[in-house]
């Protein structure tokens, strides 16, 4: 296993979208030994719980905790605590909380490493516009005038703002958030397909090595392995699209 395939490999996050812990177990199983993310979203977390994210972590995976906290700041503070101290590497907020919610959010994590040392830090992203969001709901639906790039731009520094590492985005925006937040501040981008893949319902999307291309940090991959007949050879043509970007 090469350097460069380990680092793309690592920049992969298999969605878990699996209505329960079975379904998603024999996923791993076919992924078993190529070093990518694992995320687990409200469905799985919901049906599965905490026990399920404390496992991956003992099997050695990284996971990214999709949960997208939105509610007061007192609340998602507690929220972030909770799941610092679950162990995982990665969860996120939504930015449309405010600049107070997501500071809370910090402020949580910080809680729980105080409390535990042995812990390590998670990276703390928040979600700007969802890829399913296009400029009509954005409008009329959302109540944001303006471009999608521009509502999502404006969370984006605002997140900046609150000290939180990344944001969650369209792969189409990353190379704005590079310019305006700089070449650290992470990007996470769902709404990745490969080519010839069905958009089902995201309305915002580039091709794995597209996104690579613009400067994603992380891109998350669901139902293009899940979905897939040969879900480990999707997840490699994945990583190897991407070391050729």
């Amino acid at each position: 296993m090469n350097e460069v395939y380990k680092e793309m490999a690592g920049r992969l996050i298999v969605a878990l979208d699996y209505p329960d812990a079975e379904q998603a177990s024999s996923l791993i199983r076919e992924l078993e030994g190529i070093p990518c993310y694992l995320k687990v979203g409200m469905q799985l977390f919901y049906a599965a719980g905490p026990d399920f994210v404390k496992d991956l972590k003992a099997k050695g995976y990284q996971v990214f905790l999709d949960l997208k906290m939105h509610d007061i700041p007192n609340t998602v503070k507690g929220g972030a605590d909770s799941i610092t101290r679950l162990g995982v590497d990665m969860f996120n907020v939504h930015a449309g909380g405010g600049l107070q919610m997501m500071k809370a959010a910090a402020e949580g994590v910080a809680q729980a490493l105080d409390s535990n040392p042995s812990l390590s830090k998670p990276i703390l992203i928040a979600v700007t516009q969802l890829t399913s969001t296009n400029e009509q709901m954005l409008n009329e639906e959302i109540g944001i005038s303006g471009s999608v790039e521009n509502a999502v731009l404006n969370y984006a520094q605002l997140t900046l703002k609150a000290g939180l590492d990344g944001v969650v985005a369209s792969p189409m925006e990353s190379a704005a958030i590079r310019e305006a937040c700089g070449h650290e501040f992470v990007t996470v981008t769902p709404g990745i397909r490969p080519a010839g893949s069905a958009m089902g319902d995201q309305s915002r999307t580039l091709t794995p090595a597209e996104a690579i291309r613009k400067g994603s940090h992380y891109i998350v991959v669901g139902r293009p392995i899940t979905g897939a007949s040969n879900p480990r050879q999707a997840a490699e043509d994945i990583i190897k699209e991407m070391m050729e970007a």
